[in-house]
């Protein structure tokens, strides 16, 4: 549905013309898991988003229409509480209002999306930070975009119970065309790095494993670093977050840490490292040996991190074999997309290579998905 039949639904509905706003998934080259431990991540918003259409209600009653879902839900301000379904999401938005003493009447709105449920391209932080942009604009909170990322961010912490950092809400929010950020996750602060991939091209491949970012097995993963930097604080003052280790400094709490806490641990810090030294090879286009940093990436995601899964594995040893300039898997983990940095010479051979061979190994058909970086979570003019 294009932005036309979206405003033409919305009046014939409510007979209003409506506010219109489009709100982007995005994909992260590099810097996994490192955004909730104070690092550094390297996001881009793509050409994949909700369409919201709204308009302020006199009534304090919220109206929303799930246009993919065929889906109406109608909530007041008292009926505010946590779950796991996408209203609980919005209605975690409604609440980061109320607790900043902002004053916000009910909406009518309808929404539909084109992200791809479930492959790691961050439709939840997307349908938050839309729909957190549509109430500030309607009822003029004058809230800046960091105040709207980190709403998002509660809502998704507070209401849907995912221990997920600012990373995807952001990148929502502040992204521009053709360009990536380098994220400083501690400060909220960001630089701009020009994307100019002449003769490559970014390719997700949707294993179709769907995860789910509020499940145990992720809040596990932020526990464990969380208990690995207490262990550190115990001989060394200063230090804030896995952010102020360098991978020298954690080698000797190996034993105390054990196992699973130290592999968890050594891989943030690997990771920080990893982001810093790739936003150097991108200023000066290197491309193969930002490659090189997407392939250590996924072997730290699946080996240190586990989060990975059998699909993802294969796709980014496929990738290796066939000599593809880079590939891992990308967002929370346990399923969603694999990320491809793929030569345009290479890209259909590579395709129709996985495709048959992915089909015959898990019997089910992988998406590909070529995709563009595109501006932040912004109001339409028609």
């Amino acid at each position: 549905m294009n932005i036309n039949a979206l405003t033409q639904l919305f009046n014939q509905r409510y007979n209003r013309v409506p506010l219109v706003v489009r709100a982007p998934g995005r994909i992260n080259l590099i810097g996994e898991h490192t955004d909730y431990n104070g690092g550094f991540v390297m996001p881009a918003a793509i050409d994949k988003h909700f369409l919201f259409a709204a308009a302020a209600h006199p009534a304090q009653q919220f109206t929303i229409c799930a246009l993919d879902f065929n889906e109406d839900v109608s909530f007041s301000l008292n009926e505010l509480k946590p779950g796991h379904r996408w209203v609980n999401y919005l209605m975690g938005v409604v609440e980061g209002f109320v607790r900043r003493g902002k004053e916000i009447g009910g909406v009518k709105v309808l929404f539909k999306s084109n992200i791809p449920p479930g492959a790691g391209l961050s439709s939840s932080a997307a349908l938050c930070s839309g729909f957190g942009f549509v109430l500030n604009e309607l009822f003029q909170c004058r809230l800046s975009r960091l105040d709207l990322a980190l709403i998002a961010q509660e809502a998704e912490d507070q209401f849907a119970g995912a221990k997920v950092g600012l990373m995807d809400m952001y990148a929502s929010l502040f992204s521009k065309p053709e360009s990536v950020m380098l994220m400083d996750c501690r400060s909220h602060t960001h630089e701009y790095i020009p994307f100019h991939t002449t003769g490559f091209e970014l390719l997700l491949i949707d294993t179709k494993v769907k995860h789910a970012l509020a499940s145990s097995a992720y809040n596990h993963r932020r526990q464990a670093c969380e208990e690995g930097v207490k262990i550190i604080q115990r001989t060394q003052a200063g230090v804030q977050s896995l952010r102020d280790v360098s991978e020298t400094q954690l080698l000797p709490y190996q034993v105390v840490m054990g196992e699973e806490i130290f592999k968890r641990c050594h891989y943030v810090v690997k990771e920080i490292k990893r982001t810093e030294t790739a936003a150097g090879y991108l200023k000066r286009n290197e491309w193969p040996a930002f490659g090189k940093l997407m392939y250590e990436t996924h072997e730290g995601l699946s080996v240190e991190y586990e989060v990975s899964c059998p699909e993802s594995d294969w796709i980014v040893n496929t990738a290796r074999e066939s000599r593809i300039t880079g590939a891992r898997q990308m967002g929370g983990g346990f399923g969603g997309c694999v990320l491809c940095l793929i030569s345009q010479p290479e890209k259909k051979m590579f395709i129709e290579k996985v495709q048959e061979k992915y089909f015959a190994q898990f019997k089910k058909e992988p998406d590909f998905y070529s995709v563009e970086l595109s501006e932040g979570v912004s109001r339409i003019e028609f």
